[in-house]
């Protein structure tokens, strides 16, 4: 099947009931037939039947071997790195979601896992910080929010051919989806989603997954799965289920709309950071690597009260975290996002006082042009 079809039919319920939907099995606990027997589902902390079809649609779309579904994308995250131990070394991207950084920074540290962030779409610079401790290669691609994007399998090859390599190679893929990039394809070993954004897609549930492309991974992180309970609940599975079935719809939508946005907004800011423009560095490998650019734009004004008159003027555009949403949402990113991370690490990145951050969505684009043009009207 196209990935189009999978969004829809990845997955069917195979109850006698017929049912199209898959029905929200809101039990946590499961009888026995007889002792030694399992009906394949005893505590929902360890697989439920509503969860265990959105794990699979997700495993679909990514030609994955396994999906795990977690209460929030930074509940994925926090068991993933359970998989290592003191004195482990991950090399990181350095422009990354700032939860993201928040754990690293202040919880996996404390755990004895060293951190190393670093630009990864400079591949001799990644190579260069592989030592005989390094576990992991963690990437987001494109980065949050500067729009950075790394070539997967060019890290695959250098964290395979690490003298006695054992790195994975993670790939946060919230950005672009299944839909538009399938990074176990090009060879990484996990994929994180939060599922909370484009996978659901209508800002009205937190979830997130890890995709996994081999078994001993699986067994590993269901055993912290369990132990942990992190695990995604029976109504927010049906919600990403039911947020899937669309997903190629608003996808497609969203980019249209960005493109066009990205374009509008070269004529009137400092600086537009979205890698659907030719102008982007990095658009040649997205076209290589990806089937779309998505729907996230950056972009720097002039001056801190440029992006301040922006904030309390657009209307449509609603001014909030998050991203993935049918709605459009412009986001500050020094207060919102990366609130937690010190300005001169902030501003090292890019992320000033100036740079604004849009999730396009599905309204009509002449709409949100509108919109954007009354908030930039008069300061530029």
């Amino acid at each position: 099947m196209k990935i189009d079809t999978k969004c829809i039919h990845g997955f069917r319920y195979a109850g006698q009931e017929g049912a199209i939907a898959t029905p929200i099995f809101q039990s946590a606990t499961f009888a026995h037939p007889a002792v030694g027997q399992s009906t394949g589902y005893d505590y929902s902390r360890l697989q439920n039947p509503t969860r265990e079809a959105a794990e699979k649609i997700i495993a679909s779309l990514e030609n994955a071997a396994e999906a795990i579904g977690f209460s929030s994308g930074m509940a994925a995250l926090t068991t993933l790195m359970e998989l290592f131990k003191p004195g482990d070394h991950i090399i990181a991207t350095e422009d990354l979601y700032g939860g993201s950084i928040r754990l690293f920074e202040h919880i996996s540290r404390k755990n004895g896992i060293e951190i190393t962030f670093v630009d990864t779409s400079n591949i001799p610079a990644v190579q260069a910080l592989i030592k005989e401790s390094t576990r992991a290669i963690f990437i987001e691609t494109p980065t949050n929010p500067m729009m950075h994007v790394t070539d997967i399998a060019a890290i695959k090859a250098i964290a395979s051919s690490a003298s006695g390599s054992s790195i994975l190679v993670i790939v946060d893929n919230t950005f672009l989806t299944p839909y538009f990039q399938q990074p176990l394809d090009l060879g990484a070993d996990i994929v994180l989603h939060s599922a909370t954004k484009y996978l659901s897609g209508h800002n009205d549930t937190l979830a997130g997954f890890l995709v996994l492309s081999r078994p001993d991974l699986r067994e590993q992180l269901r055993f912290i799965y369990k132990t942990t309970g992190a695990c995604l609940s029976p109504f927010d599975s049906f919600l990403v289920i039911r947020g899937i079935k669309t997903l190629a719809l608003r996808m497609e939508k969203s980019q249209q709309n960005a493109i066009t946005l990205a374009k509008f907004l070269q004529d009137s800011v400092k600086a537009v950071y979205y890698a659907g423009l030719p102008e982007h560095p990095s658009y040649a490998l997205s076209k290589k690597q990806a089937r779309g650019f998505g729907s996230m734009i950056s972009f720097e004004v002039h001056e801190e009260a440029d992006a301040l008159h922006i904030l309390e003027r657009v209307e449509l555009i609603r001014f909030a975290e998050s991203l993935g949403g049918v709605e459009t949402l412009i986001t500050y990113p020094t207060l919102q996002t990366h609130a937690d991370i010190s300005q001169e690490k902030r501003e090292a990145r890019g992320i000033n006082n100036k740079l604004l951050r849009l999730s396009v969505g599905i309204e009509h684009v002449d709409d949100l042009i509108a919109d954007l043009r009354v908030a930039l009207k008069g300061d530029f």
